[in-house]
């Protein structure tokens, strides 16, 4: 337990508040002041997130493929808008026709039905598969992105032990940003689409308000433009409601975000673990831990579900009105015989293309949040990370670390800071290629937190750690990253330059695992295939193939069965006998084969040191969080 609160212990970040990182509320609050009680704050961050990934976008290898397909967009969708002005004069003869009871002139008007809606179809047809590739370069554009973001050199690292913004970052880089990217598509052709049908419309809706001639004390008088004033006020008062109605729903999708993030990684870590899970006979008590996680996204979907009902009445309500809205509106010159009964249709079809254009709006509310709320988990993942490194320097004691010569390697003055106690060296220490240094101690004294320390994950401390260029050094954790592929890949995993199939044969023969040279080309997850004995004597394999000055293990020896720890140690006395060792773990059987061994002395701490624990604000609601 002690290890894993070190480890939690130390993003290597400054603390909450520093300059560029918001810290308090929940993601919408600190992202787009929607706390502030200001819309134009919500705005404003609003756009300047927009811009962000535009910005990004603009310089991706995928510019020009986005920059095609926004045209074609342009062209498919000004090509609709036009074939819908035609089909909406249509509607003048075609009536007229019928209400004439002129069957020539309806076979005529049946033709050009026929023309206007083939061309139509094929303009759909066309639009529907740039949308769908829009969406798809979009994602590949965003998810590229934010993994050259994620993974350079130390970010993963620092995020995820930057608070709740680094718990679930593959949901972030996966499901949001499909999310973001399928909705930023759909919407932005929609809002264009009716923008463009608005503009179209309005000048055909203000020719036919002529028409619309009201009698007043027995006099005959229009106003300009009446039926698009109507339009307006019509669609202006939905999108009002609906704004009044709706506007919660951003925090709440946000807030369902979170919670679903959270009971995905309470489920895969029970999955993670199902086999000393079962032998514990743990169901019943895995059942119950999931059961919280379940019950917080049970919530956060009961608060969408009454944010919705409400937004229904006045969608749904609106929607079903525009069937008559303008009937209505153009009744009087129907009645008053200014209008025959194909422009009234026209002037119906012409209203109803407007209103529509103006309910954007109201019938993509929800849809809106939805896509606000998703953008802001995308854009504060993607700051945080660049936010990184830029903060300011934390004011907390911390390691100094510095590159010297590639011949030594120095621990001067070094304390561990950790959770409850320092961990200090008994006597300062330099070793050089082909020495061998031992760093023990009681248990839970910050071994591990010491070898973190001289690979620069662990910070806070004090003293000085000097090491040679890191291309010299490869460090062994306790637990091997092998990652799912050929067994060969696993093997040269980091290794530069090629490496012939014969070094790697005789590798594997002199660590006892001859038995998977015939495996080189299977892929496998061989870190659940391995046992974690052969999987620590893989990552040594790989580390001699890298031929390098140094080696810093933690525990890897106590990981190996008593004849793989006696081989291993054997090779550090024969071929490995130039290489420096620095090993971080319990006192091993035979400690002779050690040149120096240095003792880490534990002083206890009045408060601990992961108070304030530092933090990036991840613009999750805090009020659950997976462990």
């Amino acid at each position: 337990m002690a290890k894993a609160s070190e480890k939690a212990a130390d993003p290597g970040i400054p603390h909450n508040g520093a300059a560029g990182v918001p810290h308090n509320g929940t993601e919408k609050a600190a992202h787009a002041g929607a706390e502030t009680g200001r819309p134009e704050d919500s705005t404003r961050v609003l756009i300047a997130d927009v811009m962000l990934l535009l910005r990004s976008a603009l310089v991706s290898p995928e510019r020009n493929q986005l920059g095609l397909l926004i045209l074609g967009v342009v062209v498919v969708v000004s090509g609709v808008a036009y074939m819908q002005i035609r089909l909406n004069a249509w509607n003048q003869p075609f009536y007229d026709a019928l209400s004439a009871r002129n069957f020539t002139a309806f076979l005529n008007q049946l033709t050009q039905f026929a023309f206007i809606a083939g061309i139509l179809l094929c303009l759909v047809v066309a639009q529907t598969w740039l949308q769908e590739m829009l969406k798809l370069v979009l994602r590949k554009q965003a998810t590229r992105d934010l993994l050259d973001q994620w993974l350079k050199p130390g970010r993963a690292y620092r995020i995820s032990r930057a608070g709740d913004i680094g718990v679930n970052p593959d949901q972030r880089m996966a499901e949001d940003v499909r999310h973001l990217t399928e909705l930023s598509a759909q919407l932005a052709i929609g809002l264009f689409q009716s923008t463009l049908l608005l503009l179209s419309f309005v000048g055909v809706l203000w020719m036919l308000s002529r028409s619309v001639v009201f009698t007043w004390d027995g006099q005959e008088f229009f106003i300009p433009g009446y039926m698009v004033w109507a339009a307006l006020f019509y669609s202006g008062a939905a999108s009002w409601l609906s704004w009044i109605f709706g506007r919660k729903l951003i925090a709440y999708n946000s807030e369902r975000y979170a919670r679903e993030a959270d009971l995905r990684v309470a489920m895969v870590r029970t999955n993670q673990h199902v086999d000393a899970m079962t032998l514990e006979g743990g169901e019943a008590h895995e059942r119950s831990t999931l059961e919280q996680p379940l019950n917080n996204v049970l919530a956060a979907m009961r608060n969408l579900v009454s944010a919705l009902t409400r937004l229904t009445w006045i969608t749904s309500g609106y929607g079903w009105f525009a069937l008559v809205a303008p009937i209505i509106v153009a009744a009087p010159a129907y009645f008053s015989g200014k209008l025959s009964f194909g422009a009234l249709m026209m002037a119906v079809g012409a209203f109803n293309q407007v209103q529509q254009a103006l309910r954007w709006f109201v019938d993509n509310f929800a849809v809106i949040a939805d896509w606000q709320a998703t953008l802001i988990r995308v854009v504060s993942f993607r700051q945080a990370l660049i936010a990184l490194d830029h903060l300011p320097a934390d004011s907390r004691p911390r390691i100094h670390r510095e590159t010297g010569a590639a011949e030594e390697l120095s621990l001067r003055h070094v304390e561990l800071h950790c959770n409850n106690h320092v961990a200090r060296m008994s006597e300062d220490v330099t070793v050089h290629p082909g020495e061998r240094l031992l760093i023990t101690g009681e248990t839970g004294v910050g071994k591990s937190t010491m070898f973190r320390a001289i690979a620069g994950l662990w910070t806070r401390g004090s003293g000085d750690i000097i090491t040679p260029p890191r291309r010299e050094i490869v460090f062994l954790p306790r637990s091997p990253f092998l990652p799912v592929g050929p067994l060969r890949e696993s093997i040269l995993y980091a290794c530069s330059g090629k490496v012939a199939d014969n070094d790697i044969i005789t590798a594997l023969d002199r660590v006892g695992l001859g038995k998977l040279q015939n495996q080189l080309d299977r892929t496998g997850t061989w870190d659940r295939e391995l046992p974690v004995d052969e999987q620590q004597r893989v990552a040594l394999v790989r580390a001699v193939l890298q031929h390098p000055r140094w080696i810093i293990m933690d525990e890897a020896l106590h990981q190996l069965d008593p004849a793989s720890r006696k081989t291993i140690l054997d090779m550090f006395r024969e071929e490995l006998s130039d290489v420096g060792l620095i090993y971080t773990g319990p006192e091993v059987e035979n400690p002779d084969m050690f040149t120096r061994i240095v003792r880490l002395e534990r002083r206890e701490r009045e408060e601990p040191a992961c108070a304030g624990s530092p933090a990036v604000h991840s613009g999750e609601p805090r009020k659950t969080r997976s462990k």
